[in-house]
């Protein structure tokens, strides 16, 4: 019983140490003992569960409003990732289910271009070449991203 009692504690650890700044329409702006960040689910996502997209601020590697997306469904390696926001497209680069902005300015301007976008879309193609795509509400993203960078800057 014990044993359980350690591994329970060991789990939720994690999770207390994380603090909810706010919820901002679809958005949360949370921070935990290094980062602070803005998180949504997507609205769409290819019929599964697990995918988000995250701005964070992490103060001790001089990271600010840093771009980076969990897909809802792994993709094929080769193929590229493209976030469409408005009219503007931006590449991005990573793993099978983790990627990101492939330098600091497309980082700073797809950031920029979610606080006035309506919505975003992250399309590629999965392992089987069938594309999907994970899409994003932006409402409430600007004030999330701010409020995560303050608490960060601030705290």
């Amino acid at each position: 019983m014990k044993r359980l009692a350690l591994i329970m504690a060991l789990i939720a650890a994690p999770v207390l140490a994380r603090e909810t700044i706010g919820i901002y329409k679809g958005w949360g702006a949370f921070r935990d003992p290094d980062r602070c960040y803005a998180i949504a689910k997507p609205l769409l996502a290819n019929g599964r569960a697990g995918g988000f997209a995250s701005v964070g601020t992490w103060p001790a590697k001089r990271l600010r409003a840093s771009f980076s997306l969990h897909l809802s469904t792994p993709r094929d390696r080769a193929a590229p990732v493209t976030l469409a926001i408005g009219e503007r497209r931006f590449p991005l680069v990573g793993s099978a289910q983790d990627v990101w902005a492939p330098d600091a300015a497309t980082d700073h301007a797809l950031v920029v271009a979610m606080r006035s976008g309506r919505s975003m879309s992250a399309s590629t193609v999965d392992p089987r070449h069938r594309p999907f795509a994970d899409t994003y509400a932006l409402a409430g993203a600007a004030a999330a991203i701010d409020a995560a960078t303050l608490a960060c800057v601030t705290g």
